[in-house]
């Protein structure tokens, strides 16, 4: 009988995507969830196996009954957010939030822990580094308050394995897919529909939802324990990516190179035109500070770890994703 697994963010993102490469491979699941809904993205009848239980990460109480009976917990709740005003919210989910679900999983003697935390925890650079799992949090004012509270929650689950947590970290580079583009990293390819005129030439790590799932779930199975694996699909420029994304929606090109000074105009004029609209602006001070640094995620180490396994190549994911969009088209 295969082991019984707990999700919490069961309806988010890469959430979702996991509980359903576990029912595909036929586990038991248990899902925590804030709403009556479950994800749209995902098909009804992998929600429908889903033993899904009101909770909350900050209600140890809830967290306690959702654990029992569990074999496997695979922690993917986070608020994602490079919008500064909701540092709080951040800190509190992230950091509080990550402490509690692994004290009662300690507390319940669960047997395999699975924290899904972010190439952000690691760091980045400006100059066109490596990052490696071997590299040290350095703190520096380039930190997004995401990336600060990443690092912290990190730190939670480490002291978990000093306390017997058999534990293992998943730290994707930003994660690409269907999901809700109003949602998380999802939003770019809202804003490349929209025709968002400006790039970076910036580098980064970008990854399919899917291969983040199909690596979780294998490193859940594996003997790996008390480490962490960079999930990272290439590195491409922004550039690259925002060019790929208008073309499988058929759209314009971002056109306007956003200098450094020009991003910090940009981020100003979004953060004004979202004051008036009440909407979430397209580019904060944080997102576009991302945009612009330079940095190269290495993923050797779990390509390594997990024979057979590869990643899907960027334009072909992103391809399938784009026809998903502009099949669901969502509100703008």
């Amino acid at each position: 009988m295969l082991p019984k697994i707990l999700v919490t963010g069961g309806s988010g993102f890469i959430g979702a995507y996991i509980i359903k490469e576990l029912v595909e491979k036929g586990y038991a699941v248990r899902a925590i969830r804030h709403s009556k809904g479950t994800p749209f993205f995902i098909p009804a009848h992998i929600n429908d196996k889903v033993e899904w239980v009101p909770g909350d990460i900050l209600d140890v109480v809830s967290l306690d009954e959702a654990m029992k009976g569990i074999d496997a917990v695979i922690h993917a709740a986070a608020k994602v957010s490079f919008n500064d005003s909701e540092r709080r919210t951040i800190y509190k989910l992230n950091i509080e939030g990550t402490a509690n679900v692994v004290n009662m999983a300690l507390e319940n003697n669960v047997r395999r822990f699975v924290h899904i935390s972010s190439v952000a925890a690691i760091g980045r650079t400006l100059t066109g580094e490596t990052i490696t799992e071997e590299k040290k949090w350095q703190p520096g004012k380039w930190h997004t308050t995401y990336a600060i509270s990443k690092h912290h929650a990190e730190l939670e689950v480490w002291r978990g394995a000093a306390e017997g947590l058999d534990m293992v970290i998943v730290n994707p580079s930003t994660v690409l897919g269907y999901g809700d583009w109003n949602m998380s990293s999802c939003a770019i390819f809202k804003s490349v529909y929209k025709e968002f005129p400006w790039f970076t030439k910036g580098i980064n790590g970008f990854v399919a939802v899917t291969d983040v799932a199909r690596a979780t779930v294998l490193l859940m199975e594996s003997n790996h324990s008390q480490e962490r694996f960079i999930v990272n699909g290439d590195n491409w420029t922004f550039q690259q990516l925002f060019n790929t994304i208008a073309d499988g929606f058929g759209k314009q090109h971002p056109h306007k190179e956003a200098s450094r000074m020009m991003g910090s105009f940009a981020w100003r004029w979004e953060k004004l035109k979202s004051m008036l609209s009440g909407k979430k602006p397209l580019l904060t001070r944080e997102s576009a500070r991302v945009a612009q640094s330079i940095t190269y995620f290495d993923n050797s180490k779990i390509l390594k770890a997990l024979p057979g396994f590869s990643f899907t190549p960027l334009e072909k994911a992103i391809q399938k994703d784009c026809q998903q969009y502009l099949a669901n088209l969502q509100p703008l």
